[in-house]
């Protein structure tokens, strides 16, 4: 049951992401964007994702329980892609004021 709601947790957090990428892809530009929000997200994840791989309970159970990990994968990359897309945007703000 812990790893039920820590999925649902994990699926609240990540539904927005793909909005988030979609969103800066199609705005092209970094306005209203915070690079340090991003990295502290995804430092977030990345010590998520370290908590189960060093959880020996949960490692002795991976084969039935791997999608938690999975999710926190996915949110990772999400994040990640929208980092990209930030430095991505800025670049062009500064082509466009120029």
């Amino acid at each position: 049951m812990p790893e039920i709601l820590e999925i649902i947790m994990i699926v609240c957090f990540g539904a927005s992401w793909p909005f988030n990428v979609a969103k800066a892809w199609r705005a092209r530009t970094a306005k209203g964007k915070s690079p340090t929000f991003l990295f502290l997200i995804i430092v977030g994840y990345l010590s998520g994702i370290a908590a189960k791989l060093t959880n020996a309970a949960y490692m002795a159970q991976f084969g039935q329980k791997w999608y938690v990990l999975f999710f926190y994968l996915l949110n990772l990359l999400m994040v990640t892609a929208d980092l990209c897309l930030y430095y991505r945007n800025r670049r062009l703000d500064s082509q466009t004021a120029n």
